[in-house]
This record gives structure tokens, C-alpha cells and sequence, in this order.
């Protein structure tokens, strides 16, 4: 059995989170973290689930004990949290988005010591899109307009999302294209019209949409869209309890859902 500590218990991740690994009997949810000063500090997070009393209560750091840590917080706080990991020798599940250079990079860093699996989205579904989008553009080549629309919810706070980005820089790479410099993020104005080595890449943020990608590739003629609707939190907080079965008594190294799917 593995035991998980969740952090951001509170939030709309961290309550799936808590759900499902308390179902799970696999897994064995031992710490539930928020930040000091939450207003449920201190209450079972059970009950801030909406699943009844779980006899684990929301604190403030990491308990010992735990095989593996799962953060889908703030990048502030995921990155305070990963100290916490180290110092405890903690494998850790990092799916937070919206994370600078500097904050990536000291994740990649702290790989050196501890196991971690990091993913700009934890569902199946969507680490199965990273595989087959560059591949379906490398066979389409350079003449196939490429354009990436993604939808989520009113209250995400970074655009574009960390997989549309993802999503970009694979199909850029098989390209050979450098997407720094042909990446373009909307449009608008009279000379608004796409150049043949353009990667658009739109971000539409409304109600409560939890995730929507749509890689369109067109030509004279014809359009092939590759389409992935996430319905519920779940399809991210079970890929996540996954990647936290997979990690735990791994050696250092940074891993992906391609490692913990076993995707070539």
C-alpha cells in the first residue's frame, strides 16, 4: 500500500484527490496539506470533500510516514512544498501549471535527489494527445497549417494552459521549428493573417469548463482535428494517484505520465 500526502487538499484538485485515494485500496491517504491560515486548517478533510469523515485532518506540513507527496497547488507553494519533500526524501507528484524557468528548473534540480513525476496534465487521455499530435504532424509535414485551441474555466489563472503549451513545443519540434519565435498567441488587427510556419496557440476561458484541447491541422481542402474533453477533475486526480503508485520507491529522476503509462 502506498501512502500519499495531498497538498492543496482544499481546493477543487485536492478535493478529487482526497475522494479518490481514500477509495482506493492501493493507496493510503496519510497527510492532507493546505497553506497556514486556510479556513479548513484543522478540519477532516473528509468532510471538505463531501465524503464523510476520513479521521485525516487538513495541517499545515508534511507529515512523516508518507511514500509520496501530490501537489496540484500554486507554484509558490508547490515549490516550498518540494523542500519539504527533500529534506524528508519524498517522491512527489507535481501537476501544478504556470511555473516560471526558474521554478521548472529547480524542480529538474531536486530530480537529482529525489524521484518525481512532473506532467503538465496528469490524464491518460491527454499523455496519449502529446504522443499522437506530433506524430500525426511529422506524417502531415510542414504544409499543414497548425493551430491549438484550448477552453477552461472562468477561474484558471494561467494562459495558455501548460498542456496546450505542451502540445505546441512537441509538434514544434518535430517541425524543426523554433516555437520562441513562430508561436503566436492570438490574433488581431488588419495584418492578422498566419504565416506558413506559425504555431497558433488560443487560450477561451469561460464558466466552468474543466478542460478542452483542439489541435486543428489544415490545408487546402481539408482539416484533421484531434479533440480531448476532460468531463470531471477525475480524469486528472486518478492519473495523478497513478503516477504516485509508480513513483513511490523509485530512484531519483524526473519521470513523466509516458513513464508511468508505460507510452513509448
Amino acid at each position: 500500500m502506498v501512502k500519499v500526502a495531498v497538498s492543496g487538499a482544499a481546493g477543487r484538485m485536492g478535493k478529487r484527490l482526497v475522494s479518490l485515494a481514500a477509495s482506493d485500496p492501493e493507496l493510503k491517504l496519510v497527510g492532507a496539506l493546505e497553506a497556514p491560515g486556510h479556513p479548513d486548517m484543522g478540519k477532516d478533510a473528509g468532510l471538505v470533500a463531501g465524503i464523510g469523515e476520513i479521521g485525516v485532518k487538513i495541517i499545515r506540513k508534511l507529515p512523516a510516514g508518507a511514500d509520496a507527496l501530490i501537489d496540484f497547488s500554486a507554484p509558490e507553494a508547490t515549490l516550498d512544498r518540494l523542500e519539504e519533500a527533500l529534506k524528508m526524501g519524498l517522491a512527489a507528484v507535481i501537476g501544478t501549471t504556470g511555473l516560471s524557468e526558474e521554478g521548472v528548473s529547480r524542480i529538474e534540480a531536486a530530480a537529482g535527489r529525489i524521484a518525481i513525476v512532473f506532467s503538465p496534465n496528469m490524464s491518460v487521455g491527454v499523455n496519449l494527445l502529446f504522443k499522437i499530435a506530433p506524430r500525426v504532424a511529422e506524417a502531415l509535414g510542414g504544409g499543414y497549417d497548425v493551430e491549438i485551441v484550448e477552453t477552461h474555466h472562468r477561474r484558471k489563472a494561467d494562459a495558455p494552459s501548460g498542456t496546450a503549451l505542451a502540445l505546441a513545443r512537441g509538434i514544434a519540434e518535430v517541425l524543426g521549428r523554433n516555437l520562441e519565435k513562430t508561436g503566436v498567441y492570438g490574433r488581431r488587427g488588419k495584418m492578422a493573417g498566419r504565416s506558413a510556419e506559425e504555431i497558433g496557440i488560443h487560450a477561451v476561458r469561460v464558466g466552468d469548463v474543466v478542460g478542452e484541447h483542439v489541435v486543428i491541422f489544415g490545408n487546402t481542402g481539408e482539416r484533421i482535428e484531434l479533440v480531448h474533453r476532460a468531463n470531471t477533475r477525475d480524469a486528472f486526480a486518478s492519473g495523478a494517484l497513478r503516477a504516485a503508485k509508480f513513483v513511490a520507491g523509485k530512484p531519483p529522476g524526473l519521470y513523466g505520465m509516458a513513464d508511468v503509462l508505460g507510452i513509448e
